[in-house]
């Protein structure tokens, strides 16, 4: 309806022009109004209305994903990660500093240690394959989810302490734990073949 009456208003526009009624339409305010006219409010604001636009209209804060400033330095950085070692299939240990709430797969992947993860912890396969040394600390883990079950059952050397790195997730109570990383894995990629974490 707005559209064709706004065409009409146009072609009315155009015919008087066409007619050389210039001074008529100017007069009848169509054409040569200020822009400061089509920027005032459509009403004037009373009591009532001005206190609901200034509610809509308040001044609004920022805020901020970051992290706020460390004052404690490394005392604080201490409590925010724990202790982790990492032992390959040549038998040599690597000890690492995980952050709370992040995965064994993604400290492994942050150090260099090479757990695979071919699914990039989507729990799509078993190559995050890790074996709990310490039975104590095993039973700290949250239990496994039907779906890491049965992603561990195509898991090379399964043991009965055997999770997916992508799965243990760093909480305090984990600080000293040691993950063995199995002598191989069950991948479809091509013998030899060292995948790059993303």
């Amino acid at each position: 309806m707005f559209a064709s009456r706004l065409s009409r208003v146009g072609a009315w526009t155009v015919k008087e022009l066409c007619k050389g009624k210039y001074k008529s339409a100017a007069r009848m305010g169509h054409l040569y109004r200020p822009y400061s006219h089509y920027l005032q409010p459509l009403f004037k604001p009373q009591s009532g209305t001005k206190i609901f636009q200034d509610t809509i209209f308040q001044r609004h804060n920022t805020f901020s994903t970051t992290a706020a400033d460390n004052h404690s330095g490394e005392e604080n950085e201490e409590e925010e990660t724990i202790s982790v070692s990492f032992v390959d299939k040549d038998g040599e240990e690597h000890h690492i500093r995980v952050p709370i709430g992040m995965s064994m797969l993604e400290a492994a992947h942050e150090n260099d240690i090479e757990l695979e993860g071919a699914c990039e912890g989507s729990l799509a396969c078993s190559t995050c394959h890790v074996i709990v040394m310490d039975m104590e600390y095993y039973n700290k883990l949250e239990d496994p989810t039907d779906e890491e079950n049965d992603m561990l059952d195509l898991a090379f050397g399964l043991t009965e302490t055997s999770r997916l790195g992508c799965q243990v997730i760093a909480s305090p109570e984990l600080d000293g734990m040691r993950l063995a990383l199995p002598a191989a894995t069950r991948n479809f990629a091509v013998d030899g073949f060292i995948p790059k974490p993303h």
